[in-house]
């Protein structure tokens, strides 16, 4: 082929880039593109800090790309209406590109198909994002995997390829591609309308492999420990990359594989829990692709019919972070304030919302998707659906996180409390999780009330599932 252009879209990278790669090796001509779609204004499920972490890490792949001598085109609109005209304006025979795996997405994908094979243009999908996709992974039955830890089994079984190269420098005979006008990236995403009110971290590429770095140089051997410690900096804190594709994931898993060398018994089972987490991604990912329905409802449609409680007063409480159980508090404002929450703290506020406020998932799984950095449709709809025990590796209905406990176990001495619930700052250890047994002199008496009392909401929750279950 003479010219091809890559569509940048969840793979904001020049290393370990599978369509890029393909590009570069096909084609005497590559042509980078990124097309500010009209969806980034619109979309029902556009978060500002999400989309402030894109849009710095478009920034960083165009400096990236100009260090190589290309040049990245911006375009805003409608990608099904852009690429057919881009194509005749850049003279380009073909449009590579990486999947996506959202129904929304693979929709888009099929108008721009069928738009481009109009116009006499080839698009050819590459698989990047995951290590096994859609359907590479199947029972023995030949049905797709419903359950985690023998999907995990059979994740494992296989060989995992190496990361893809980094896109060249273009030298001198290269040179004499035209000049073609491009938009700025916008600076804000205010400017989208979707004005930021958290602090994100550090966005692109170089940013993603000192990320890695960090996390390989050492917390790597002590994550089976400190992954539940909110108050540790222990997580690999690459969600947020791999969801803005600012890192490859062979690129990740080549790393654990290197870290794991001469490691010691302990060592190598905390990678192998980090391992896990990674599938966990790759299986909710499968998930999406095989049963669509869930984004509409339940896994287990039965469930569907769950009397769900729609009291807005609590609601708000919960999203507010003033609900009265501490960890949970800490953990929404977290959220509020930075775009981020910790894994085991998900699972927490998950199951507060829905099995002691008794409100539907989905309510939630709504308001992670406009605040998280990383929210990832098919990893926070399976996150909510396991906790809320409608989906399908999911925590059976009557496990009930008590969130007092959950509090004492992961936060023993309220460190992460404290950072995020200034009103409990001066509270002894023995009453931070439960500052309404607390003396008045002890400093809590700003705090909110609990919204609801534990105990009582947990028969009611049973009850709730119970009903659902004679029916069906």
């Amino acid at each position: 082929m003479n010219r091809v252009i890559h569509w940048f879209r969840r793979d904001l990278r020049v290393s370990d880039n599978t369509a890029l790669q393909a590009a570069v090796q096909r084609a005497r001509q590559v042509i980078p593109l990124f097309i500010l779609e009209d969806a980034f204004r619109t979309g029902p499920d556009v978060g500002p800090a999400r989309l402030a972490f894109l849009l710095q890490s478009l920034e960083a792949l165009r400096k990236n790309l100009a260090e190589l001598g290309h040049t990245l085109i911006v375009r805003r609109g409608r990608s099904e209406e852009l690429l057919p005209r881009l194509c005749r304006e850049f003279g380009a025979e073909a449009v590579f590109a990486n999947k996506r795996y959202e129904p929304y997405a693979q929709a888009r994908d099929s108008r721009v198909f069928n738009r481009l094979n109009e116009a006499g243009v080839g698009f050819e999908l590459f698989k990047d994002a995951v290590i096994w996709e859609e359907q590479e992974i199947l029972t023995q039955a030949g049905k797709p995997f419903t359950v985690y830890t023998p999907y995990s089994k059979a994740w494992k079984a296989r060989n995992i390829p190496p990361p893809r190269g980094k896109l060249a420098r273009i030298q001198g005979n290269q040179s004499g591609l035209p000049g073609f006008p491009s938009e700025p990236i916008p600076t804000d995403p205010a400017e989208l309308g979707h004005p930021l009110t958290q602090s994100l971290p550090a966005a692109g590429e170089r940013a993603a492999m000192e990320t890695l770095r960090k996390f390989m140089r050492g917390p790597v051997y002590q994550y089976a420990a400190h992954r539940n410690l909110p108050a540790v900096d222990g997580t690999s804190q690459l969600s947020p990359h791999l969801r803005c594709g600012t890192i490859g994931i062979r690129t990740i898993l080549s790393a654990l594989a290197k870290a794991r060398e001469g490691t010691n018994p302990a060592q190598r089972q905390s990678c192998e829990v980090f391992l896990n987490e990674l599938i966990w991604r790759e299986f909710y990912l499968q998930v999406l692709h095989n049963f669509p329905h869930v984004t509409k409802g339940a896994f287990r449609p039965e469930y569907d019919a769950l009397a769900w409680s729609e009291t807005r007063d609590h609601f708000q409480a919960w999203c507010a972070g003033m609900t009265g159980y501490p960890i949970v508090d800490a953990a929404m404002r977290c959220l509020n304030a930075t775009g981020n929450m910790h894994n085991r703290l998900r699972m927490i506020v998950a199951m507060f919302l829905t099995k002691d406020l008794l409100i539907h998932w989905q309510w939630g799984e709504r308001y992670f998707m406009h605040k998280l950095v990383d929210g990832d449709m098919a990893a926070n709809n399976g996150g909510w659906q396991w906790s809320a025990g409608t989906g399908t590796d999911a925590a059976p209905y009557f496990r009930i996180f008590n969130p007092v406990s959950q509090g004492e176990k992961f936060d023993p001495r309220g460190e992460f409390v404290r950072r995020w619930v200034p009103e409990l700052v001066a509270l002894p250890d023995e009453w931070i999780h439960r500052p309404w047994e607390a003396p008045l002199a002890a400093g809590a008496n700003r705090y909110p009330d609990r919204i609801v009392i534990h105990e009582e909401q947990r028969p009611k929750c049973l009850a709730m599932f119970s009903a659902v279950k004679k029916v069906t």
